[in-house]
């Protein structure tokens, strides 16, 4: 009987632990791959599609930009929906992340601002691949001026929109990664450097120069929020001094 007693005692404790190991969301590491490769995948196939062609800058000549879009809608559409897309484990990333830094601890407004400069991150690109579908569309590319509009739009969403807010979500890693010890100090420390030139990109918006800051900051970024994804506890270690 008394055998029965201890074995009553353990099992609440083992249940409560459970659930909140599933209540944990799905691995933000596993999210990431998925948004990155996703992204990628928009890129590449839609540079095949159209024979090699880059994407055409938004500060090149009007005629060469609107030929580009009615050779080639194809390869534009298929870059929309798969940026479109990639928009959707990004916020599922940052919310994730977010819960499982405040379940770690954090109380500081670090959480607060990787959910919402995820979520931004995630609108600003799902809007830039909404747009992008859009230019693909036959009545549109029958307007070149509205061509041009679409995409200017299209590049702030998808460059500075999602570049700058991109950094916000590392920033709110990496500050309570460093702080707390969550993370290894160089991947945090890394992370800051990473978030600051993601926010000087704001400046692509100024001078056509500074838009070299833009892949700059979104691929190393992509790279953190991988390694960081892995790397984030999913309970915290106290360690007495």
């Amino acid at each position: 009987m008394s055998a029965e007693s201890r074995t009553d005692t353990r099992q609440p404790t083992a249940a409560p632990r459970e659930r909140r190991d599933a209540q944990g969301g799905p691995p933000p590491g596993v999210l990431a791959v998925v948004f990155t490769a996703l992204f990628l995948a928009g890129l590449v196939l839609s540079t095949l599609l159209a024979g090699g062609d880059p994407f055409p800058s938004p500060f090149g000549d009007d005629g060469g930009i609107v030929a580009y879009f009615r050779a080639h809608s194809d390869a534009v559409q298929v870059s929309g929906v798969l940026q479109f897309a990639a928009s959707i484990p990004l916020a599922v990333y940052a919310a994730t992340v977010s819960a499982r830094l405040h379940r770690l601890g954090v109380r500081a407004p670090g959480a607060t601002i990787a959910l919402t400069g995820g979520l931004l991150a995630a609108g600003f690109l799902a809007g830039c691949g909404l747009v992008s579908w859009t230019l693909s569309r036959t009545e549109v590319l029958e307007v070149p001026a509205l061509v041009r509009a679409l995409q200017y739009l299209a590049f702030a969403t998808g460059g500075p929109g999602h570049v700058v807010t991109l950094g916000l979500l590392v920033a709110g890693i990496a500050v309570p990664g460093l702080l707390a010890g969550l993370l290894p100090r160089a991947l945090a420390v890394t992370g800051l450097a990473l978030a600051a030139v993601a926010e000087l990109a704001t400046l692509a918006l100024l001078f056509d120069g500074a838009a070299l800051l833009l892949p700059l900051a979104r691929f190393t970024c992509l790279g953190w929020l991988i390694a960081a994804g892995f790397l984030l506890p999913r309970r915290r270690t106290r360690k007495e001094p």
